[in-house]
């Protein structure tokens, strides 16, 4: 008897692909009580090439809301950013919008 593949692994599996092509991930990163802000200011300005004012404001809204979206883009791409700003210590996922 011949086993077909099971149509719910094949849809979960194009959604899967249609969501990484629409590019809807986004860089997270999480506030702490370690990190200055200055160093997650720097870090946003370094990894994510950030605009002094646009890092400023990421980081406030970081403080204040406990994290913030800082970049959206294909997972490969920030993945990159996100072990780079993990290295430095600061906390960040990558996430669905």
């Amino acid at each position: 008897m011949t086993t077909l593949p099971s149509p719910e692994i094949e849809v979960i599996e194009k959604v899967t692909e249609d969501l990484e092509a629409i590019k809807l991930w986004e860089l997270v990163v999480f506030n702490d009580d370690i990190n200055t802000f200055d160093h997650v200011i720097s870090t946003l300005i370094d990894v994510c090439q950030h605009s002094p004012e646009q890092a400023e404001q990421c980081t406030l809204i970081i403080h204040y809301k406990g994290k913030c979206g800082v970049k959206s883009g294909d997972f490969e791409e920030l993945a990159a950013m996100r072990n780079e700003i993990c290295r430095r210590e600061i906390s960040a996922e990558i996430m669905l919008k």
